[in-house]
């Protein structure tokens, strides 16, 4: 490629086509190649600022003629305080592909806005300016794209953050196709993810040769981080003039406005695509992959948002690399937990080649493989499918050939040592680990053929059409059919993971063969610190343990007068801290809520007989840390009625109060009514200062006891900095055991998520996908979800926000109503009477909501219908 000319564009996704040289493209006409889209426009600066090209649109873009530009200052176009801020923005670009940004610019102070950017080509600085279209002053992508990613990285696995990110950036882009494509080793290409309208033919699976996208235009993607083409007809607006004085053509490699190559336009007619974009994931600076956009129609997507789009990206790509640096992580655990075996093996004194079956045992457990064999000291012996001693030989002094610092892998060795057709029955494909410096010693992986059927975006093998004055140049496809080719004489592949375990375990071996052991002290002795550390928190944790145990031992016997009851006694009071104990770590050490303690507490003692406790008032949140102290209070405000108040009758009633202070306290009034006549004990035992000073002296609160002739009283105050808020008895987000019992999977068919807030709508649709739907549309207004409910009446359930930004989603609810479809209202707000007076019998979720939440809640309103 020309120094002075754009790249060629790479022919899209997905094109098919032989390797070919595309340096003709450079002699297309310059308004083709050297032109600037129809949404921007373009002007080429000398380093004084004087204008030497500037495309033919600029005239409807700033309100100059293009032809009276050249020779002109550019102080004699703009005003002083543009001047200044674009001189301030192009002062800050200090390496050779940095660009500049301006985002709503009032560039000529006529209240007109614009979205600039400015960078260097060589000698002459390029600056571009596209209307400011989308002035929504609620709009945040900067926002979205945070949230977007917190999102991606709450995903484990390398799918679900790959398919999180296509449907994010859909959501993001508005885009109706949005796809991953990854780059092999070998240059060619998968789409590994892909979200996309349901009309859309699916390419996710589809494979593509190399030659797809030329070396000069993977290139200018790991330059040039995103290019957007807003409307495939729309017709460029060429440079004038074509060259400066000197006769050179401007480099618009990194120009955001560039025009492409007419091949690629070409190709995305034929697949009847109106606009795309290609935004680069790199990885350790080389280009991983693409993620592709399609778009039907033409649709523009402003600066703004591209660079939110860019910026999402790169941190995207920052979490690829943070996922397989774990991936790589885990290898390592596993290479060390291989490595300390075979060097625990070795150390007793026992040569390689003698524990050579358990060493092989070892290994198959780590990296699949169908024969292995160890050539050492002159020896070798073989396991499994493998090849002869004579055959091996050939092979090793091939392997000789191989470099010595690292591990060897092939899918076809015949392909590289053709001898190897000789034993292709047993082995067809290697993994070599040289385990010595001289003479050459290995231990080799084999694997058996494994016949494959890979599908491909059409005929990799389609011939080049001669055609164009120019000679071969490519012709797209008109045809996009799925093409399926079965590969035989391979193995299967060895993955990354495999190479970076047989990496792990060639330094191992090398260790043993020759003697080096430094490293596996090192590494022994990081270890123990490690566990002295474990150790030494384990044993301060256990030693708190032990000591709470032994003061409820201590004290407990101080009250107690046969060991039948001492043993009840502290029973009790284990199992209450320990049923306590549990609910916190079922909650992530979360808040719990006060009335759920009550409720497992009395469970314990009235099986079948929970009737008789009531609970009215506020239903409160409890710290971690007070809800603790609180399970021993009411352990023991419940074992002493049982035993002595008013639930040791069957006429007794508990009743308990809960009420909010106004400056947030929470106070408690435990009541004992229709027992047998109570009296004030005559001394006080362990049990009672639990009731009476636990409260105040762990959670600095108050503890009030009265012992009534009708029955015990008592008064408590939690303070408010361990309360926390409360949950609504009737709403389903307020009962933690709500999914208990029912059916996993209530839903069926297909589901409806109207919600303005993209990351809540991702949740909510895997939410409703685990409880059963097979596909789920997201609505982000009442607009768009009146819409979907019109072209589409056969959804199963929905879920739909109350508040809608500036809106509420009162006319789908209604609509949701006329067809019979089962949905629940969900909202952020603690009041919901007014909500269920408007929709009364339709379940209220309140934000945040989980699965079980939400099963419970349609489990009831289907059962309701049934």
């Amino acid at each position: 490629m020309s120094a002075q000319n754009p790249a060629p564009e790479p022919t899209g996704l997905p094109p098919s086509h032989p390797t070919v040289d595309l340096t003709n493209c450079d002699r297309e006409p310059i308004h083709k190649l050297g032109a600037v889209q129809s949404y921007g426009c373009l002007v080429v600066l000398s380093a004084d600022w004087i204008v030497l090209h500037a495309s033919a649109n600029v005239k409807s873009f700033l309100g100059w003629e293009a032809a009276d530009m050249p020779g002109r200052p550019l102080s004699e176009m703009l005003p002083h305080a543009s001047l200044s801020k674009l001189r301030a923005k192009l002062s800050g670009l200090l390496h050779a592909d940095a660009t500049a940004r301006l985002i709503d610019v009032d560039l000529f102070g006529d209240g007109r806005s614009f979205d600039a950017s400015i960078h260097r080509s060589g000698r002459s600085i390029i600056a571009e300016f596209e209307f400011k279209t989308d002035a929504a002053p609620d709009r945040d992508d900067l926002g979205s794209v945070q949230a977007l990613v917190h999102r991606i990285a709450a995903h484990g696995t390398f799918g679900e953050k790959l398919d999180q990110a296509v449907r994010g950036l859909k959501l993001l882009s508005g885009f109706d196709r949005v796809m991953v494509y990854r780059f092999a080793e070998d240059g060619a290409g998968e789409v590994v993810a892909e979200a996309r309208e349901r009309s859309m033919e699916p390419f996710l699976g589809l494979r593509y040769p190399a030659s797809d996208i030329p070396q000069q235009a993977r290139q200018l993607y790991t330059r040039n981080l995103l290019r957007l083409i807003a409307d495939v007809d729309a017709v460029p607006s060429p440079l004038l003039p074509e060259t400066d004085p000197t006769g050179e053509k401007p480099d618009l490699s990194l120009a955001v406005t560039r025009a492409v190559s007419p091949i690629h336009l070409e190709y995305l007619r034929n697949m009847g695509v109106g606009a795309s974009m290609s935004v680069s994931l790199l990885r350790r600076g080389k280009l991983w992959g693409l993620m592709a956009c399609h778009h039907m129609s033409p649709h523009y997507i402003d600066f703004e948002k591209r660079t939110a789009i860019e910026l999402f990206a790169q941190l995207f790509s920052y979490e690829l690399a943070q996922h397989e640096a774990e991936v790589e992580r885990a290898d390592m655990l596993r290479a060390q937990a291989l490595h300390d075996k075979v060097i625990g093996r070795v150390s007793d004194g026992e040569a390689l080649l003698d524990v050579f079956p358990e060493f092989a045992e070892e290994v198959e457990t780590h990296i699949p493989h169908d024969g292995i064999a160890i050539y050492c000291g002159g020896e070798y012996r073989a396991l499994g499918r493998a090849p002869t001693e004579d055959e091996f030989a050939g092979l090793a002094r091939f392997l000789n050939t191989a470099p010595l610092s690292q591990v060897y892998s092939v899918q076809d060795i015949a392909a590289v040592h053709p001898p190897a057709a000789h034993f292709a029955d047993r082995a067809v494909g290697m993994l070599a680990l040289p385990i010595s410096r001289t003479p050459r010693d290995y231990i080799v992986l084999f694997r058996g053929e494994v016949a494959q059927q890979v599908t491909w975006a059409g005929n990799p093998e389609k011939p080049v059409e001669a055609t164009g004055p120019n000679g071969l140049r490519l012709t797209p496809r008109k045809s996009f059919e799925a093409w399926r080719q079965k590969v035989m004489g391979q193995s299967a592949p060895w993955t990354e993971s495999e190479v970076r375990l047989a990496e792990a375990l060639r330094t191992t071996l090398l260790e043993v063969v020759l003697k080096i052991t430094d490293q596996a002290n090192i590494e022994s002795r990081r270890s123990r610190e490690q566990q002295e550390l474990l150790i030494a928190e384990l044993n301060h944790r256990v030693r708190n343990i032990l000591n709470l145990i032994r003061g409820l031992i201590s004290q407990t016997r101080t009250d107690q007068d046969t060991v039948d009851s001492y043993i009840s006694s502290l029973n009790g009071r284990i199992q209450s801290l320990a049923r306590a104990h549990d609910q916190l770590t079922r909650q992530d050490w979360s808040a719990i809520s006060l009335r759920e303690l009550v409720e497992v507490e009395v469970r314990a003692f009235l099986t079948g007989a929970e009737n008789r406790v009531t609970i009215a008032g506020s239903t409160p949140f409890l710290s971690p840390a007070a809800y603790s102290s609180m399970a021993l209070v009411f352990h023991e405000l419940v074992t002493n009625s049982v035993k002595y108040g008013a639930l040791s009758d069957e006429g007794g009633h508990v009743a308990i109060d809960l009420a909010r202070t106004p400056d947030g306290a929470l106070q408690i009034h435990w009541e004992e009514t229709g027992g047998p006549t109570v009296r004030a004990p005559t001394r006080r035992g362990f049990g009672s200062a639990i009731v009476e000073r636990t409260i105040p002296h762990e959670l600095q609160g108050t503890a009030q006891v009265a012992f009534r002739v009708t029955g015990l009283v008592a008064d408590f105050t939690i303070p408010a900095k361990h309360v926390g808020g409360d949950a609504e008895p009737g709403d389903a987000a307020a009962d933690p055991g709500g999914g208990e019992g029912l059916p996993d999977r209530p839903l069926h068919g297909h589901g409806l998520v109207v919600e303005d807030s993209m990351i809540i709508a991702l949740d909510a649709t895997d939410m409703m996908r685990d409880l059963g739907c097979d596909e789920v549309e997201v609505a982000s207004s009442c607009s768009e979800a009146l819409d979907l409910l019109e072209s589409r009446q056969d959804h199963a359930a929905a879920i739909v926000d109350v508040n809608l930004g500036e809106e509420t989603s009162a006319p789908v609810a209604a609509r949701l109503s006329e067809l019979g479809i089962p949905f629940l209202l969900a909202t952020g707000y603690g009041e919901t009477d007014s909500i269920r007076e408007t929709f009364p019998g339709v379940p209220i979720v309140q934000k945040p909501y989980s699965t079980d939440a939400l099963r419970a809640a349609f489990a009831a309103i289907l059962s309701s219908k049934h």
